[in-house]
């Protein structure tokens, strides 16, 4: 299906989503449509093991919402309706049952930075920056911000950057634990490619209750964590993946996982 505001590359198990709105790739509606569609499809799709989330162009992998739809929201009184459309794409990346990875190569701010927070795992380009300005604007994150950024980083660094909206650096992002990597601008895509790669090659029933059991267990208690890891476990281990793994870790050979 061709997009507007998407483009989707799939390259054997690996689908790279670039978001399309250069120079600045703001979320716009039709964007959150698009990306719920492009999941719908991923979903269903065996073939596919991980995913990578980047924009368009060298400015920004995406500078927050659409100022147009934002500002016409405000003036119809349904602000809260247009942040819960976003709300609920991006608890689904958060959740979503296979690997995303976003590959920051820009500006990442705003709904931007929020974005790239619902992603499982972060890679940065050494040129590029995040922050949640909105407070600069007299407003709050909106689309997760206030919720994600202090479980990544702790309460006192998140009142930091939410009080101050700054923009920081990717060695920073790096120190307070908000990215995992920081890559060279001209490598990020390439090292993007190889860590969607490694993981398309683990078992994906396995990611997927890993997934599930993180996600979970942050919203309960660690007693009713420990429980869900333990169904979680007790279900993959019925798994002809884990019999593959426990088979390849004795005959000392790479596993070849089916995701059955």
């Amino acid at each position: 299906m061709p997009y507007e505001t998407v483009v989707v590359h799939h390259a054997d198990r690996v689908v790279t989503i670039t978001l399309n709105r250069p120079p600045m790739n703001p979320i716009s509606n039709q964007m959150i449509e698009e990306l719920n569609s492009v999941l719908d499809g991923l979903e269903q799709d065996t073939e596919t093991r991980a995913i990578i989330l980047t924009g368009a162009g060298e400015k920004a992998f995406c500078a927050g919402a659409d100022i147009t739809e934002f500002g016409q929201a405000f003036g119809e009184g349904s602000v809260k309706a247009l942040v819960m459309t976003r709300h609920k794409l991006f608890t689904r990346i958060e959740r979503f049952p296979k690997p995303v990875i976003a590959a920051i190569n820009g500006y990442a701010l705003g709904g931007g930075c929020e974005l790239a927070m619902a992603c499982h795992l972060r890679l940065m380009a050494d040129t590029a920056a995040v922050g949640q300005p909105e407070i600069n604007l007299g407003i709050i994150p909106g689309y997760g911000g206030t919720q994600r950024l202090p479980r990544l980083v702790g309460r006192t660094r998140a009142y930091e950057l939410l009080f101050l909206g700054d923009r920081i650096p990717a060695q920073r992002a790096l120190e307070i634990g908000l990215v995992n990597k920081v890559c060279s601008a001209p490598s990020l895509t390439d090292e993007a490619r190889a860590l969607a790669e490694r993981l398309a090659r683990q078992a994906p029933i396995a990611i997927k209750m890993i997934i599930d059991c993180v996600n979970r267990g942050l919203e309960t208690t660690i007693e009713k964590g420990l429980e869900i890891e333990a169904d979680n476990m007790a279900a993959v281990s019925a798994t002809g993946d884990a019999m593959e793994g426990v088979m390849a870790f004795m005959q000392k050979r790479p596993a070849d996982f089916k995701g059955q």
